[in-house]
């Protein structure tokens, strides 16, 4: 047993195997589609050995990937979860941001379990459990400003500046990192005046630096469709039954499909000068801008086959439609031409495979190269990196989400991980062995030098 003290009162923790787990610790409270508030301190000690709820969601659209997941679910589910070597000592603080396309995931899934990183790389841990779908990225004006699920990590970096001493954390040494969304949230996080001071280092990991905040007009025809697809006016969706809300999110997810793209329905909303920030390429230089001003330094990459996690296992990409390959290569780079220079990269590729290098590279690798020159250019110090590392034979190829098992090093959390069958057990965990040395080095080493580029493959 271990106790851990913080502002808000005594925790019990769960010690074992060189680490300390604290699990569904309370960092703030909510009302629907009200700001996130600071919870009231409690007598006694709090049992933090078990997980709190994580937020209404859906079944994920990548569980063919990655695997499934069970959890109790409720709007109730602002907690998170806490893996330290010990709760003397200052050390580095890993803050993670699931990602699930802001709509599903949970910091305190099981994929997430930080104690290898605690354990082996001496880091403490933070996952982060905050609103998902309607419930965290819906905005109207008669409803909600919108953003709340951002406000929620922001309060739960706030909580960590307060309190992350008491699990033997340094406040003054903090990374973010993030994946897909969550990398996207740290992107949108960077350019907001609430979290100066909060966060001195961001991985980002898969994220879209060009996918900008939606303009407020077209958030609030987003709430509007919802709201009549239940046949409720606007105002309804605040006393709508949580079931009701997760259905319309995947009503509008499917409204927003087109072929080859990930297009979401829900994204964190525009603020400030909105016309500008809701443009890819200032939301982009926004963000370079803001980790050059506020001295963060950046580790930014993508995989090297991203899309494989949602083509792969979609029947429709096994003889896509040529034309809508050729419109979409025309689309993405200028040209239906295009697809000639991605077949002579990969001369034995599938029209699948070929149509997921171009989203890929227009998506996720291009933006990220772009953003780590614009902060560059700025003055902000940035590393980059490629994960290539792919089973052999795997459609999966190396895809979406493939490089988290590697982060966190605990690929027995990952037992049906479709992405990751036919891997060789030794070379993995070789392979997550330098993955979690670069990123703890990252978060706990001097000032890293720009221009670095890993690959892991």
């Amino acid at each position: 047993m271990a106790i851990a003290h913080s502002r808000h009162g005594a925790l019990q923790g769960e010690q074992g195997r060189g680490v300390i787990r604290f699990r569904g610790i309370p960092y703030a409270s909510a009302t629907r589609f009200g700001p996130p508030t600071a919870v009231p301190g409690w007598t006694g000690t709090l049992d933090a050995t078990h997980h709190g709820p994580i937020g209404p969601q859906p079944r994920s659209r990548l569980a063919l990937a990655m695997g499934d997941y069970d959890r109790a679910q409720a709007e109730e589910c602002l907690t998170l979860t806490i893996a330290t070597p010990a709760l003397e000592g200052a050390r580095p603080v890993l803050v993670f941001f699931h990602g699930g396309a802001y709509w599903t995931g949970a910091g305190s899934l099981d994929w997430y379990d930080g104690g290898v990183l605690a354990a082996e790389n001496g880091l403490v841990v933070v996952g982060v459990n905050y609103r998902l779908g309607a419930l965290g990225f819906l905005a109207h004006p008669d409803l909600s400003p919108g953003n709340r699920g951002i406000e929620d990590m922001e309060a739960a970096l706030a909580w960590v500046q307060a309190n992350i001493a008491s699990f033997g954390g340094d406040p003054a040494n903090v990374t973010v990192a993030g994946q897909s969304a969550g990398a996207h949230a740290i992107h949108v996080m960077l350019t907001r005046p609430a979290t100066r001071g909060l966060f001195h280092r961001a991985v980002l990991m898969s994220g879209i630096p060009r996918m900008a905040p939606m303009a407020l007009g077209a958030a609030a025809e987003v709430a509007e469709r919802m709201a009549a697809h239940l046949g409720l006016p606007v105002r309804g969706l605040a006393t709508a039954p949580v079931a009701a809300l997760v259905e319309a999110n995947i009503h509008m997810v499917r409204a927003f499909a087109g072929f080859a793209d990930i297009a979401l329905p829900l994204l964190p909303a525009a603020e400030g000068d909105a016309d500008a920030v809701a443009d890819p390429a200032a939301f982009l230089q926004a963000g370079a801008e803001a980790a050059a001003s506020r001295n963060v330094d950046i580790l930014i990459g993508a995989t090297r086959e991203e899309m494989h996690a949602f083509f792969a296992p979609d029947p429709g990409f096994d003889a896509p439609d040529p034309a809508l390959v050729a419109a979409k290569f025309a689309d993405l780079a200028g040209s239906a031409a295009a697809i000639d220079s991605y077949r002579a990269r990969r001369p034995d590729g599938t029209l699948r495979d070929l149509i997921g290098d171009l989203v890929t590279d227009h998506m996720f690798r291009l933006p990220a190269e772009e953003f780590a020159a614009a902060a560059r250019t700025a003055g902000a110090r940035v590393q980059t990196y490629s994960f290539d590392w792919a089973a052999p034979g795997n459609k999966f190829k190396a895809c979406h989400c493939i490089d988290l098992p590697f982060l966190f090093g605990n690929f027995p959390q990952w037992p049906d991980a479709a992405m990751l069958a036919g891997g060789d057990p030794a070379a993995m965990h070789a392979l997550s062995a330098r993955l979690r040395a670069i990123v703890a080095g990252f978060a706990g080493g001097p000032e890293p030098h720009s221009n670095s580029h890993h690959i892991f493959a």
